[in-house]
């Protein structure tokens, strides 16, 4: 499980430390691609492997479910780590992310997320100032 939030700096190739706790679940390698609200998803590979089963089942006729599978698996890339934590994260992604050198890593149970730090922030005092409200909406989803 991931979990935590951890503030690091790209380096001047583009190359971004991964939490140690987080490399000891993804192994040699994870899966990036673009994610949602203007961040960056990273996968374990069993993980990448049971959402793409799951994409696999959306159904061909809807446009929303294929543009949402053309979004995901367009920007979709392998990254293996280096011997000091580091994976390359593509232009193309940090682009999207909105990255330029600092930006947080934050763990979500089954994914990590890639934010940039200005983004964060304010997705964070967002969610903070509207917690209660958001909170409640979830004992609609059983919580």
């Amino acid at each position: 499980m991931f979990m935590g939030e951890y503030r690091h700096s790209l380096d001047t190739k583009g190359r971004l430390i991964i939490p140690a706790k987080f490399r000891d679940e993804l192994g040699q390698k994870c899966v990036l691609t673009r994610g949602l609200d203007g961040c960056l998803f990273g996968y374990p590979l069993d993980e990448w492997q049971t959402l793409e089963e799951k994409l696999k089942q959306l159904p061909l006729t809807k446009k929303d479910a294929r543009s949402f599978v053309r979004f995901f698996y367009s920007a979709a890339t392998e990254s293996d780590f280096d011997k000091q934590g580091r994976i390359n994260v593509p232009q193309s992604l940090l682009s999207h992310a909105g990255v330029d050198k600092k930006c947080v890593i934050v763990g979500v149970s089954n994914r990590f997320e890639i934010w940039s730090e200005e983004r964060w922030q304010s997705f964070s005092d967002s969610a903070e100032e509207n917690f209660d409200e958001i909170a409640e909406n979830m004992i609609d989803f059983g919580l």
